[in-house]
């Protein structure tokens, strides 16, 4: 064969980047499309009850501690590690902010902060003991979720707090406020104007670096379809809120942390940090990252976020009890799991966690409504995390043979079918 072969011709290679496109968005958008079929399913099964302004606004309220803690487990998980601890810390560290609250008469605008830091000297304690002391973090966050429960009770001597000052109530229940105009909250369709704005830039900010460095990309007339599906979405949603009482203000904090930690994932070296240790700890270490450093901060994270997601749920039930934030942990790493964590580390996305946890959000709200049974409820939402786990699984493994096989193809196009390198024909 001539040295000088071009090799294959441009037509050759066209199908098999836009196949390697539809693979990557079909594991990048299938839970968003099992969301919508969920969603769909449960909107007809309800008679319509599913989507209406009251429910949405519950939905977002009464998950919003599960969205919380699923960007912090996300995180967790992605460094290869696990926190069985989130729920007694969120029970403890709501236990100790009412005390502050009606016991020693502190304002909630000092308590909150003195909050976030009690979860985050839990999360460094934690943390020590997992990147420096190198004790698996299954154990040390089983240890932790036995200690915090414990010490919950001590706190609040077998009975619950309540009521709390309606300051911080409204963290909870309360809602943007504004002007309306024909019934309709003026800045909740402003947020999802600007939010819908953002979120089209920022894709077609991708599809213009995709482009530079000659990456696969859909065509035009596809983009602009996703851009359109998304402006739609975002401005029906908004205009549903607007409809009730304007987004909640729960709400606008989840926003918030949503486009923080998202950003930070992915563009920042902190974020690269994290997938680093999570890929592969050794070669991280070997590249120059602090890998203990980066596996305690984000157990410092997670902590903060427990504090938080403890703060909102406290405040929501409008008390502090012994037995909150029972299970809360495995709901925040079902939804990590569900939104495409992998338990060896290194892979997932805080929109996959909230995705997720949407998910298990939706699930639960509309098994409520049509009246079915705790028991069914349980066994519904073990099949579905068991399904979207073995479903990413599927995909790594047909992701590993077609990396696996597309060196040989190759190969066999350079030097002829059935021959060697080294072989005749040479």
């Amino acid at each position: 064969m001539n040295s000088t072969d071009p090799g294959p011709s441009p037509r050759f290679r066209l199908p098999g980047a836009l196949g390697a496109l539809m693979r990557v968005n079909a594991r990048q958008y299938g839970m968003v499309i099992a969301l919508v079929a969920i969603v769909v399913l449960f909107e007809i099964l309800t008679g319509g009850l599913l989507l209406t302004p009251l429910n949405i606004t519950n939905l977002i309220m009464q998950n919003s501690y599960v969205l919380i803690l699923a960007i912090g487990m996300m995180m967790v998980i992605i460094t290869g590690h696990i926190d069985l601890s989130v729920g007694s810390v969120v029970a403890f560290t709501g236990a100790v902010s009412a005390v502050m609250l009606t016991s020693w008469g502190l304002p909630t605008p000092v308590v909150v902060p003195l909050a976030l830091l009690l979860g985050a000297l839990i999360g460094a304690w934690q943390g020590f003991w997992i990147a420096y002391v190198r004790v698996p973090a299954f154990i040390v966050t089983l240890a932790g979720m036995l200690v915090f429960r414990g010490a919950t009770m001590a706190v609040l001597g077998g009975e619950s707090i309540a009521p709390l000052p309606e300051s911080l109530r409204t963290m909870a229940s309360g809602f943007l406020p504004g002007p309306e105009v024909l019934g309709l909250h003026l800045p909740t369709l402003a947020l999802g104007a600007a939010g819908a704005a953002a979120l089209v830039w920022i894709q077609w900010r991708q599809r213009s670096r995709a482009r530079r460095h000659g990456l696969p990309m859909s065509s035009t007339a596809a983009a602009v379809a996703v851009s359109a599906a998304y402006t739609a979405v975002i401005m029906v949603f908004a205009h549903v809120l607007a409809g009730y009482n304007g987004l909640p203000l729960v709400g606008l904090m989840l926003i918030a942390l949503i486009a923080g930690y998202a950003f930070l994932m992915r563009s920042t070296t902190t974020g690269r940090r994290v997938y680093a240790v999570g890929g592969s700890e050794q070669a991280a270490a070997l590249s120059g990252i602090a890998t203990q450093r980066t596996t305690f901060w984000v157990f410092v994270n997670m902590g903060a976020l427990s504090a938080l997601a403890g703060l909102v749920f406290t405040a929501r039930l409008n008390s502090a009890t012994p037995g909150a934030g029972t299970m809360f942990e495995l709901d925040a790493i079902a939804a990590a799991f569900i939104g495409g964590a992998s338990a060896g580390g290194g892979v997932g996305t805080i929109v996959g966690a909230v995705i997720g946890a949407l998910v298990m959000g939706v699930l639960n709200n509309g098994m409520s409504l049509i009246g079915l049974g705790v028991d069914w409820q349980q066994l519904i939402k073990g099949l579905v995390l068991l399904l979207a786990v073995a479903f990413d699984v599927h995909n790594k493994r047909r992701a590993q043979s077609a990396g696996s096989v597309a060196p040989t193809r190759s190969r066999n196009r350079r030097w002829g079918r059935g021959r060697s390198p080294g072989g005749p024909g040479t």
